[in-house]
């Protein structure tokens, strides 16, 4: 079992505190929900545990192993998934995944994925966004780093990839660790097992969906 553990994380821009000593941990099995009105900082939270938004103070611990923001991309401990894609859109699927997995071994576990097979000739750019984010995810969950950040994985995406993600990540967490933010709250709520929702900086435990009533992240009439 691998742990990541965070503690001390503050982030400010100017005087506005975005984030103010924050702390999580999550282990192999755990998918952690992170919810947040626009602009409370869930982004910004994966960005600096990913080390690509500099921290004003944090200590990141991987198996008790101290990490410097800096290290955290070069150790390959951390995969992060960003709202844009980050695949080159004039190559088709199929150009695409030697560009992560040389070994002709590895390439087969994303190309016989029953979904891949049927839009491998497909150019990424012509993908829908499911097809889309669902390629991004096989991929980044095909890498060996134990620890998953994903930034809004069910956003605009077609019910069928939702369900198909969905039973992806429950699958992942058998050998890894997964943080994700999403405002699809139905669909986060159903897989993981710890939530917590940004408010006043500050990050606050919830159960369920009285609970992110309860700290204004929905509203009452909202289903």
């Amino acid at each position: 079992m691998d742990l990541l553990n965070i503690t001390n994380l503050n982030k400010s821009y100017g005087n506005k505190p975005i984030l103010k000593n924050i702390s999580l941990d999550c282990k192999t099995g755990d998918i952690i929900g992170i919810f947040g009105r626009n602009g409370t900082g869930k982004s910004t939270l994966l960005k600096l545990i990913f080390g690509t938004v500099k921290a004003n103070s944090i200590i990141i611990k991987i198996n008790s192993n101290i990490f410097s923001q800096k290290a955290i991309i070069p150790s390959k401990k951390i995969a992060y998934l960003p709202q844009d894609t980050f695949l080159p859109k004039e190559l088709k699927v199929r150009s695409v995944i030697p560009l992560f997995f040389p070994n002709g071994d590895h390439q087969d576990k994303i190309f016989y994925s029953p979904k891949v097979s049927s839009f491998e000739k497909t150019k990424v750019g012509e993908l829908s966004l499911g097809q889309l984010r669902y390629l991004e995810l096989l991929i980044i969950g095909n890498l060996n780093h134990p620890f998953l950040m994903l930034d809004e994985p069910f956003s605009m995406i077609e019910p069928i990839y939702k369900d198909v993600i969905k039973e992806l990540l429950l699958k992942l967490k058998e050998s890894k660790g997964i943080i994700l933010t999403d405002h699809y709250y139905h669909d986060v709520l159903e897989i993981t097992n710890k939530n917590f929702v940004i408010r006043e900086a500050e990050k606050i435990k919830i159960k369920d969906r009285d609970d992110l009533v309860k700290y204004e992240y929905l509203n009452s009439n909202e289903k």
